[in-house]
């Protein structure tokens, strides 16, 4: 039952800002509430889809703590806590676990480049800070950093060390990692172009930037692995594929396109925070057309 919890669709949680740029309760409690009517398994509260190298301490405790108010008990909590300091990786690590969060996340330092000795030093220290699970996030293409197999057997030595969120996109990388850790280890799919060769390569679930935009296809496509329709979840990567290229074609950032695809389904979550890009008035007709992929999908793929 310990890992059961973390099996499913698990949205990377968006920023989400007032009108005047900061961190929202409001906002933070309706993005939460429409995921959850939704049906996914939990979220991943500060990552890279809530802009979290752009927000202070401060700010990264807030939005710890409103998705934590308002999410608790509703569905599984995942909280990224990699700061540029292993001090405040560790502050909030300590927050999130005084908070009820179910487990910690964690990219490798970041900016120097740091032998494997170092980034095992500041996981560890991280992960003996609480009693929290802790999920290794692999996400070379951002930090810089390649988690080996080699390392994440180290880490594994440690109980609490539960799996690895692998955002690599070589999908031979999930399955590499599900071989060393086994059954008693979650492996989350993190490239959502992968999604479906990712649960099939040996990843247990999925933790994405993307899936807040189409929920429901990303729990589709889900079912679809699970009952071993390979063919249709097949289909339905490929439509899923087609939406993402659209997002991230557009003159501002794929996080403000996904926000104003939310701002038009009624959920208001504000825009981004420079230096990432907001829409402009050309995105506004493509934001149109990538709704009408999403929901024709929708209606072809979720009856």
């Amino acid at each position: 039952m310990r890992l059961d919890k973390f099996h499913g669709i698990i949205p990377a949680f968006y920023a989400c800002y007032d009108d005047e740029g900061n961190i929202s309760e409001a906002r933070t409690k309706d993005l939460g509430q429409y995921l959850y009517e939704k049906g996914v398994q939990g979220v991943y509260v500060g990552g890279s889809s809530g802009e979290c190298i752009y927000h202070s301490l401060d700010e990264r405790k807030a939005a710890l703590s409103y998705a934590a108010k308002h999410l608790k008990g509703k569905m599984t909590l995942i909280a990224h806590v990699g700061a540029p300091s292993t001090r405040d990786s560790i502050a909030l690590a300590k927050h999130a676990a005084e908070l009820g969060y179910d487990a910690l996340s964690a990219i490798p330092p970041i900016y120097f480049k740091l032998p494997d000795s170092a980034v095992l030093k500041y996981w560890s220290e991280i992960i003996d800070a609480t009693p929290l699970d802790f999920i290794i996030y692999n996400i070379p293409q951002t930090t810089g950093y390649t988690l080996t197999t080699s390392l994440f057997e180290k880490l594994l030595e440690n109980k609490k060390v539960i799996g690895v969120k692998n955002s690599s996109m070589p999908t031979m990388d999930i399955e590499r990692f599900k071989k060393t850790g086994g059954d008693n280890v979650i492996v989350f799919n993190g490239p959502d172009e992968q999604f479906v060769a990712g649960r099939i390569m040996g990843a247990d679930a999925g933790i994405g930037g993307t899936y807040g935009a189409m929920p429901e296809l990303f729990l589709q496509a889900n079912r679809f692995v699970q009952e071993g329709k390979f063919q249709e979840a097949r289909l339905l990567q490929s439509e899923i594929n087609d939406i993402i290229i659209a997002l991230c074609s557009l003159n501002g950032s794929m996080y403000a396109g996904i926000k104003e695809v939310l701002r038009r389904r009624g959920v208001n979550i504000g825009s981004v925070r420079g230096p990432l890009e907001g829409i402009s008035s050309e995105d506004g007709g493509r934001i149109d057309n990538i709704i009408v992929m999403i929901d024709q999908t929708i209606q072809r793929f979720c009856r």
